[in-house]
């Protein structure tokens, strides 16, 4: 059980937004997820004894204990808000197959086939959420209560994910031909909830970034036409970045999949700080970072299923390897090429961090 971490870096959020806006090499290499599992914090809580002193029993528990595992870890903020939900009826649940302590029994996934909206009658009965009763209890709370060295991020932005999980991927690439207005509706109703989402979370000054996810990519393309993401999805990203830039925040974006396609038009029409989300298997972020790094952030990258198979030695030096590639100039944060899963080996995901506190140029 890895439990050696090198000393905790010094919380610094200002270097941390300095270092996504590429103003110069950090002193010291920042770290960054899109999220970690809520499977793998009891265990890394727990491992390092990191609630010692907290009740339970507090209602403010778990965000004072969120705050303790932020630091601990590196992290020069935490979550604040993650938006709204949409209802989905047509969710399947599996078995969880990891073998990693933070198994968390059953995993959802999203129907591929049709989701809750496949007519016009569909879209008009679809309990559509409503910002205005969007729970900011957290945000409120760490707005006071944050260290003053960090800050806050919020998510708000998947209208692809919306657009494709409420009608459904295979049905969507139908919908897109046989009723395009369907579709356009459901993509502009999902992108006047998380714009609306934007503007509400303008009004905490601690939400320095807002990093959300819009998965629009697979293996060797965007999942449907750029075309039909610039009609459709790309103006809800400008206008929600535009609502951020305009408030003097940063718009990251999550995107997992080939994007080099519409790579232009998230530089220069949406104005992204910064992509997050790569994949060996599609191209390792050292090539990323030389190809659009002059443009924007790059964050992550150490490959997800690298990170599951690999042995200690192969982390240390696939992370050095990253760092040396990747952190001169600035723009670029240590993380996974996606998210902290469960089935990522705790002891890996230590290991990476580990490293890159350890890193010198």
């Amino acid at each position: 059980m890895f439990k050696n971490l090198a000393p905790a870096p010094r919380i610094d959020s200002e270097a941390l937004l300095a270092c996504l806006q590429r103003k110069g090499t950090p002193k010291r290499v920042h770290v960054m997820e899109l999220f970690l599992d809520q499977d793998v914090k009891p265990p890394l809580v727990e491992r390092f004894g990191l609630d010692d002193g907290l009740c339970k029993n507090d209602p403010f528990y778990y965000w004072k204990r969120e705050i303790r595992l932020q630091r601990f870890l590196g992290y020069d903020y935490v979550y604040g808000v993650a938006g709204v939900g949409f209802p989905r009826t047509t969710d399947m649940k599996v078995a969880d197959t990891s073998d990693t302590e933070a198994n968390r029994g059953q995993r959802t996934w999203v129907s591929e086939g049709t989701g809750p909206i496949a007519t016009w009658a569909d879209f008009e009965k679809y309990p559509w959420p409503d910002p205005a009763q969007m729970d900011l209890s957290k945000a409120e709370w760490l707005e006071k209560n944050l260290p003053d060295d960090m800050c806050m991020t919020a998510s708000c932005h998947s209208v692809f994910e919306q657009l494709s999980w409420l009608i459904g991927l295979e049905h969507l690439a139908l919908v897109l031909y046989d009723d395009f207005k369907l579709a356009e509706a459901v993509a502009n109703k999902a992108g006047e909830i998380y714009l609306a989402c934007a503007r509400i979370y303008m009004q905490f000054n601690k939400i320095r970034f807002v990093f959300g996810g819009d998965d629009m990519g697979h293996r060797t393309g965007t999942l449907v036409s750029p075309d039909h993401l610039r009609k459709l999805v790309l103006p809800w990203h400008k206008k929600i970045a535009k609502v951020v830039h305009d408030a003097g925040r940063l718009y990251l974006l999550h995107s997992c999949g080939q994007l080099e396609q519409i790579m232009p038009d998230l530089c220069d029409e949406v104005h992204i700080d910064a992509r997050h989300s790569y994949e060996d298997t599609i191209e390792r972020v050292e090539s990323v970072k030389a190809k659009w790094g002059h443009k924007i952030a790059v964050i992550g990258g150490v490959d997800v299923d690298f990170l599951c198979r690999s042995d200690e030695k192969a982390v240390r030096n696939r992370v050095r390897q990253t760092l040396d590639a990747c952190m001169p100039g600035g723009g670029y944060c240590l993380g996974t090429g996606n998210s902290m899963c469960n089935y990522i080996p705790i002891d890996n995901y230590l290991v990476m961090l580990d490293e890159g506190r350890r890193y010198t140029a």
